[in-house]
């Protein structure tokens, strides 16, 4: 496949005259071959082995925030905590998600909303970090793999593939995690039961059902947590 030149990003601040950020929510206005294709992206968490992933196709007219809510969704998290992706573009890495700044007015973080995926995922196998909750630092690996042909069969975003169970929140991190999975492979612990009661019988770290999955509206999300007093 031809490459597509890489297209300039603009991160101009957009202001209201009461100083308050603008809020925009922008998706890319696209042009053939894209405006029959999907994007496909597999979803990692690396530093968890045996591997935990997802593979997910997602409408190419999507911006960051669209891709955030398909990756909570498909993992199984429950996005109640921050969020960033890292990508870098050239020499320079961006970081993109909830927009914050600097004490003198500078972004720090870019708003994800506003910034169309096909900007940094111009070609296949670019690979982004994804952040999820600062604090226990769920890092991920979110890499495009295809530009695929839209079936009129699919409603997209949709999840199409993975393997074994989202870890649960708020448990420490990956080393939690771990822990985590010790204590519950040993019943002879003394905080064997009390974890099991807290997790659920339910849960499973070997279980993941691709029927399980809904990724829901992300502009919906959006408006409820931006929009919405």
């Amino acid at each position: 496949m031809e490459k597509k030149k890489k297209t300039a990003v603009s991160f101009a601040k957009n202001f209201l005259d009461n100083d308050r950020y603008w809020m925009q929510y922008k998706r890319a206005d696209l042009k053939a071959p894209f405006t029959k294709r999907v994007l496909q992206f597999k979803i990692e968490l690396p530093e968890i082995l045996p591997l935990i992933w997802r593979r997910i196709l997602v409408p190419s007219n999507y911006n960051f925030w669209d891709l955030h809510i398909a990756i909570q969704d498909s993992m199984g998290w429950l996005d109640t905590k921050e969020h960033c992706f890292e990508i870098t573009s050239g020499k320079k890495m961006s970081r993109l998600g909830v927009s914050d700044f600097d004490e003198e007015g500078r972004h720090i973080v870019f708003p994800g909303w506003e910034i169309p995926l096909l900007c940094y995922f111009d070609d296949l196998g670019v690979t982004a970090k994804y952040l999820y909750d600062f604090k226990d630092s769920w890092w991920h690996s979110v890499q495009l793999e295809g530009y695929i042909f839209k079936d009129k069969s699919i409603k997209y975003p949709v999840c199409i593939g993975g393997e074994r169970a989202c870890p649960l929140e708020d448990c420490g991190g990956t080393q939690g995690y771990y822990e985590v999975l010790r204590i519950l492979s040993d019943p002879q612990n003394e905080n064997h039961y009390k974890l099991k009661s807290w997790i659920g019988k339910e849960w499973d770290s070997e279980k993941f059902d691709l029927h399980d999955i809904k990724i829901g509206d992300s502009l919906r999300r959006w408006k409820k947590q931006f929009m919405e007093d």
